[in-house]
Parts: structure tokens; sequence; C-alpha cells
């Protein structure tokens, strides 16, 4: 297990023990090394060492458990405590508002066991009766019900890739394996997945599949056969494996990322030259007789069809096949092409590192320039800074600074919108930072036209350089706020503000959808990492596929820039 698997496991056991009202003490523990292990960069290196202890709030006992887990990827007390509780509660705690508390308040006043019993109780109107709930409670229950339904079965990117990579890794270093590759959604770098799509190429197929099946991350088989075989990894996604031979791997690969109407626009592009195209081959067709056109690679299909080769990020039949026939198709951003990052947090507000680890990290990281941007005043939920605060934060960067000579920190808030438009702080104080990224944090509750108006507005202020987070969305867990994305794209241009792609595997917000209207518009966009901890920072490599899927190139992406330029930017 890795160490995002480890604090998944953790935070369900503190979860399963508020549920059956243990020692807050113990479960606070499980929360909070929970939390520091999913946002620890040096994990492996720490555990590699057996210096797990000396993280802060990790004692021997814990320290136990997440060795045993990431060693055999299973841990005894956890597997007792799920057996111990009925498994349909740990489902709710997916309903967003929906917690340990409230779930053990469900289970022993009204005897919910599953999302089932639960919404029988809100259509009987019982949950409204119960202490410290009512009437809007258990309707917003009731909806995060349906909302759990509606996305049952899906993952984030972020997830499905880190349980992809170790599977992909052995898979390749086989040696029944001739070429392996991941396909799918994943591929495609959609931001919600429903499973891990993997082809491989071998002569020997019930040996590779046996291998893969018999895979220690493997915890039940679906389906067995030489040529697919379906399994549920123990991070609950279901992957997929189909083994070809080598001729037909190239065709497989294609066939197999997709997506469903790429796939079909390039087969009527075949039909139209006399071809015929799928997952076994590319075959010319005369007289009913087809004859293999031999393609060493995808490069190689597309060749044979007149088409430039068009990245997996963009097959979702939304104009590249046209782009690709002209030879238009952008020259798509690169993770290597990022110089700096901004919107960093620490924990002047509500980071989980200081203010000279996060700057180091970055430094290691090989970047250029950081922006930190913590809270401000309004959000204090999140330990947002006062005028005080901000005026002790620039001091301690202007002395981190010094100490880092080969990164430059710019000095920046993450200014809540608030409910007029305005921004949280007075113009001077506005003007004391390098930049000002401004987003929404309350209020979501309004119409459209008031919440495009209320965002238009924070635009326009001369302080502004980036808006985040445009939609609000969180992924899996929240839609978006109503909001006219177009009319803010186009305010945005008009005051040469840049709107960030958050590459927060929550968020992935700006929507790669939305990239044709942008780039008509000109909008420039920044790929940032809302990073509230060291390990968030290579969040980054999120936000790059989405950029990417979004058609988004280098010249496009304000932080490929050099330093001196951003500076310009920043003062003009």
């Amino acid at each position: 297990m890795d160490r995002h698997q480890v604090a998944s496991v953790l935070g369900e056991v503190a979860a399963i023990l508020e549920i059956k009202g243990e020692n807050p003490f113990k479960v606070r523990a499980y929360e909070n090394a929970a939390r520091v292990l999913d946002g620890l960069s040096n994990f492996d290196e720490l555990l590699a060492k057996g210096e797990i202890t000396s993280i802060k709030g990790i004692g021997k006992n814990l320290a136990e458990h997440i060795t045993e887990l990431t060693t055999t990827g299973r841990l005894k007390e956890y597997e007792a405590l799920r057996k111990s509780i009925p498994q349909g509660l740990l489902e709710i705690l997916h309903i967003p508002g929906v917690g340990p508390k409230k779930v053990k308040l469900l289970w022993e006043k009204l005897g919910v066991k599953d999302i089932g019993g639960l919404e029988l109780c809100c259509r009987a109107h019982r949950i409204a009766k119960l202490p410290g709930m009512g009437a809007k409670s258990e309707e917003k229950i009731f909806q995060g019900i349906q909302y759990v339904r509606a996305q049952r079965g899906q993952h984030l990117f972020s997830f499905a890739s880190y349980a992809a990579a170790e599977v992909v890794g052995r898979l390749e270093n086989h040696p029944a394996a001739i070429r392996s590759m991941l396909c799918g959604s994943l591929r495609r770098c959609k931001e919600i997945v429903k499973d891990i799509d993997l082809v491989a190429s071998s002569k020997q197929p019930e040996r590779l599949m046996a291998f893969f099946i018999g895979l220690p991350m493997v915890e039940r088989i679906e389906a067995k056969g030489e040529t697919k075989s379906s399994v549920i990894l123990k991070s609950g996604i279901n992957c997929d494996l189909r083994v070809v031979t080598d001729h037909e791997f190239p065709f497989a690969c294609h066939h197999f990322t997709g997506s469903k109407e790429h796939n079909i626009a390039m087969r009527s592009r075949a039909l139209n030259r006399g071809m015929k195209l799928n997952e076994y081959g590319l075959f010319k067709v005369s007289k009913a007789v087809e004859k293999l056109v031999p393609c060493k690679d995808e490069a190689a299909i597309f060749a044979a069809l007149d088409l430039a080769f068009i990245p997996p990020e963009l097959r979702e039949d939304m104009g590249e096949i046209d782009a690709a026939t002209k030879g238009e198709l952008p020259c798509l951003l690169e993770e290597d092409d990022l110089q700096g990052v901004f919107h960093c947090h620490t924990t002047y507000s509500d980071g989980h590192n200081t203010l000279a680890e996060m700057v180091s990290a970055a430094a290691k990281a090989g970047l250029k320039y950081i922006g930190v941007s913590d809270h401000s005043q309004s959000a204090g939920y999140a330990g947002g800074l006062k005028p005080a605060d901000i005026k002790k934060q620039h001091r301690e960067i202007d002395a981190v600074q010094r100490r880092h000579a080969g990164i430059r920190i710019f000095k920046g808030i993450e200014s809540d919108i608030l409910a007029d438009g305005s921004l949280d702080y007075p113009d001077d104080v506005l003007n004391s930072f390098d930049f000002v990224i401004v987003s929404i944090h309350s209020r979501f509750n309004i119409t459209e036209a008031e919440m495009t108006k209320r965002i238009c507005k924070a635009i326009a202020h001369p302080a502004t350089k980036v808006l985040a987070h445009p939609t609000g969305r969180l992924l899996l867990s929240r839609d978006g706020y109503p909001v006219d994305l177009q009319t803010v794209i186009t305010t945005a241009v008009k005051h040469g503000v840049v709107i960030e792609t958050n590459a927060n595997p929550h968020r992935l917000d700006l929507d790669w959808r939305h990239g044709p209207y942008a780039h008509s518009k000109g909008l420039r966009t920044m790929i940032n990492p809302d990073a509230h901890s060291t390990a968030g920072i290579g969040d980054m490599r999120f936000g790059v596929g989405i950029a990417r899927k979004g058609w988004w190139t280098k010249e496009d992406v304000v932080n490929t820039w050099p330093v001196r330029k951003v500076e310009e930017w920043l003062h003009r």
C-alpha cells in the first residue's frame, strides 16, 4: 500500500471507532495520523529507515499498523473493526455532510444500517424528529442519497492513477509481457473513471493472466479467461486486463483507450477510405477480401488514415480528427513546461506544512518560483489571516527568501469573494501582495445571475490576478454552484485576469470541456495545486492532464513563464 491507501484505512478506522463510541482521544489519533500521512512527501524514506515514529502524533502502536499495511496490504485490527458494525454504515459516510457522529445517531436511534434503510427513514420523515436534525437536515440527507447513488462505482482520476501505477509497473516487468499499456478513460485523463483498463501483448497469455490475477493487490477475481480477466483491487476499483498478440497490440490500445465517440468517428473515416478498423487491426477491404495494414504503433494507425497522431487526452470526438486532418492539432502542455506554482497554503491558515517547508519542497521539485496564498480573514474556519498575520508572514517570507536564493517566493493571498462581490481586505492591504487570487467559499445557494455578477465584480477589481476553482465543484461530493462561465471567461479576458486550472484531485476545475470557448476568447490559465501540504505540490500532474484534455498549450499557461516574465505580469 502507498501512503494514500494507508491514510484511507486509518481514516476509516477512526470513523468506525467514533461510530462505536470509542475513546475520543483514540479517534483523534487515527484521524490525525491519516491526515499527516496523506500529506507526507517523504513517507517512503521514513518507512525504509524505520523512523515513522519521528512523525508527530504517530506512536509505536500506529507505527506498527502502518508497517503492517505497507508490508502485507492488510490490518487485522481494521478487518475486525469492519466486522463489528453493519457494512452499510460505511457507505452512509459517503453522503455529503454525514459524518460518524450522525451515522452513530441514525444507527442507535433509528436502527439505520444502510443507505436503503436511511432512505426509508427520510421518506417517513423520521430523521427530522431526531435531536439536532430537523426538516432541512433530512432533505439534505435525502438529496445526498440520490447523489451517492448517481456516483456509485466512480473514482477520482488521482485515486485510479495510484491504484493502476503498481499494477502497470508489475506487468511491464514480467517476462511474459512483450508490451503493455494503460488504456481507457484513465489514459485519456478523465477526471472521473469507472475502472482501470490494461492491454498487454504476449506469446504466453495464460502465464501472464495467472500472474495478473495473483497480484497481491487483487482482492477478488471477477472473471478469468485466456484473453481477458477482470479483478477487484483491494482499493475497491475494478481492473481489466486484455492480452493480445503483438501485431494486434496497437489496435487494441487504440480501441480500448476510446472514447466510444472517437472510435466511431475513426471507424467511419476508415470506411470512407475502403478500410475497416477494429481492436484486431486495420484492414483494406476489396471485393469482400480483407488485407491487414501492418501498424507498429498507434501513430502508424493514424498515419494510415491520413491523420497526425492524436494524443489520448483529446480523443473525445470534439474536433480532434478534423484538426489532425488539417495539421492543426495543438502542441499540448507538458509537465516539464511548468516553472513554478501558485495557490499554496501554509500553517498560517489551514496548511499542514510551514512556509519554509513548502518553499523547500518546491525548490526540491526543481521549480523556479512559488506563490504563497493563504486564506483571507473571512475564512475563519480555515484560519484566515488578519492584517497583523499578513505583516508577520511577509516578514517571514523575506527571511526565507534570503535563505533560498534559487527560488523566487511571491507574496499572495486567496481572498474570499464576499456576498456583494467585493474582496476581503481594503485596497491598502490588497496592494501589499504580489498577487491576489479570488475565490468563492460561501453562499453557494444563490441564482446563476447573482453568482455570475458576484464573481465578475471581483474579477474587475484592479488587485485581482487569478480566479480560483471557478465553479467550486468537489468531484463525487458536490456539484459546482450555478454560474454562467462563458460570461466569467469573457470578463476575465477583458480585465487581464487568469482563470486557474485547479490541480487538486477533488476539484480539477476549470473543467476541460470549457477549453474550446476559453481558447476562442484568448483566455490564459494557470495550473495551480491548491496545495495544503508539501505532497500537494505533486498534484500538479493531474492538473496538467486536465489542461491537456482542454487543448491547453505551453503558451496558454502563465506558470510556464520564466521568473522575470512572471514578475513583469504581476507588477503590470
